[in-house]
């Protein structure tokens, strides 16, 4: 697999980098700087209560060592503290270059961008960072830096398709930097002349997704801000909940128009308890990704299928629901596709179990419409109507048990593209094995979870729907 081509990274003046996921990594450096004194020496607060320690739960972070009331400051940090990418790249020709770079970025993977900047202050000899850089893990546990073995074991192909893009950038992206770098006087060297690898690239680009908060920053000629990427330090030890007891809020600062960031509790904060943020409805695919770990029996978690009439045929048949109109829908149920996109020039065939909807507003609508031959019905509907699960039984009864034990076989079809069953997976897990391969084998079970939630859920629809049926006759 790409991931295991990446090399170790050796920017001097720092341990360097392995490609190992680990659970508690270390520090770039043995002993760190204290991070708590230099927010405060910078003009930060930190509340007296809030440490940085290891929690059983979530590893290390910022822990209460004694009560704190709701409403208290926690942590502030001015304007001039957060790690910033300045794109305009200004007069030094070491920024202009990293500009450059930053411009062959895709957008989708910002997260390098600021990484740049990262590995430019982490090479630069009295960087204002360093305090917060040398505090930084020297490893991360995200998918890149996985075994090809582990990227396998993942088992999810459009996971599987995500990681590997990853990998292919990286190894891409570090010709293009090398080849940028290659006649540049060492004074005007965005990296202070040290080389920069795949490896290095993707420990960078890992410490931001994993730790950047998109704020307010930059002022538009309107009066609005705009929001960009920034590394919080100390801020970003506060670790993920969806039942969070802290928030972030901008303020401006009332002796001048710059912003100050604080991190407030929002309900009182007990002696031990961890300082958590919700990071946002996030997938198992992203906190993986971008993080480094996996959320059991997360709410927004999602299963990915491809809409395809042969698939949607294959279903129905198993389902027991006889219809030909997958594969050659009538001119009207061809129109209602083309609305939601499955077909035509604008489609997108990508369609999603799980997660808030349980099954995505585009697949229900279609699978609604053909699975009747009823034009007037689907006409007489909303289109938001038919994309709603809320919306209970808008073309009958009979319609929607079809539509239901349809996507039941869609998620049998679905399950029967792992290798290995639940089960197999838990006892793979009481082996003892290694950080990422266990990392790999929660991820899957998840995935395999969402279908089987989505099962039960639909499954006892049905029962209800053939309870109400059974009682009109």
């Amino acid at each position: 697999m790409v991931a295991s081509k990446l090399v170790v990274a050796s920017l001097i003046q720092i341990r360097p980098l392995t490609c190992a996921a680990s659970s508690y990594p270390a520090r770039l450096v043995s002993q760190p700087p204290d991070l708590v004194k230099w927010v405060k020496r910078e003009g930060g607060f930190v509340h007296r209560a809030v440490t940085i320690s290891h929690d059983s739960t979530y590893g290390l972070g910022l822990v209460a060592s004694q009560h704190i009331p709701k409403g208290s400051d926690l942590i502030v940090i001015p304007d001039h503290v957060p790690l910033r990418f300045q794109s305009e790249g200004g007069d030094d020709p070491a920024d202009s270059i990293l500009a450059n770079l930053a411009r062959r970025i895709p957008e989708e993977l910002w997260a390098m961008k600021l990484g740049l900047k990262l590995l430019q202050e982490r090479a630069k000899v009295g960087s204002f960072w360093w305090p917060y850089i040398s505090n930084l893990p020297e490893t991360y546990s995200v998918p890149i830096f996985f075994s090809g073995e582990d990227i396998k074991n993942l088992q999810y192909a459009p996971f599987l398709y995500q990681v590997n893009k990853r990998c292919r950038f990286l190894l891409e992206f570090e010709r293009e930097v090398k080849s940028s770098l290659e006649n540049v006087k060492s004074d005007d060297h965005p990296f202070g002349g040290q080389a920069v690898d795949a490896s290095s690239l993707g420990w960078a680009m890992s410490a931001v997704s994993s730790r950047a908060f998109r704020l307010h920053d930059k002022k538009l000629p309107d009066g609005s801000r705009e929001d960009v990427p920034m590394m919080l330090p100390l801020i970003d030890m506060c670790n993920h909940s969806f039942n969070p007891n802290a928030r972030i809020i901008q303020e401006q600062d009332a002796g001048n128009s710059k912003m100050l960031i604080k991190v407030v509790a929002e309900m009182d904060i007990e002696h031990s308890d961890p300082l958590l943020l919700n990071y946002g409805g996030l997938s198992n695919d992203l906190f993986l990704l971008d993080y480094g770990f996996v959320i059991p029996s997360n709410a927004y978690d999602l299963v990915e299928l491809k809409y395809d009439g042969a698939l949607m045929d294959a279903a129905s048949m198993a389902a027991g629901v006889s219809s030909t109109n997958f594969s050659s829908p009538a001119p009207w149920q061809q129109d209602l596709l083309s609305q939601l996109n499955l077909t035509g020039e604008a489609q997108n065939l990508k369609v999603s179990l799980g997660g808030p909807e349980i099954v995505e507003g585009r697949l229900l609508a279609a699978l609604r419409a053909l699975l009747t031959s009823d034009m007037e019905s689907v006409q007489k509907q909303d289109l938001n109507t038919l994309k709603s699960l809320s919306a209970e039984a808008p073309l009958g009864i009979a319609n929607e048990v079809a539509v239901f034990r349809t996507i039941i076989a869609l998620c049998v079809i679905a399950l029967e593209h792992f290798p290995t069953k639940i089960m197999d997976d838990e006892a793979i897990l009481k082996q003892g094995i290694s950080a990422s391969s266990e990392l790999a084998i929660q991820y899957r079970i998840q995935k395999k979870s969402v279908i089987i939630d989505v099962m039960s859920d639909l499954t006892r629809r049905v029962r209800l729907l053939s309870s109400k049926e059974t009682t009109s006759s």
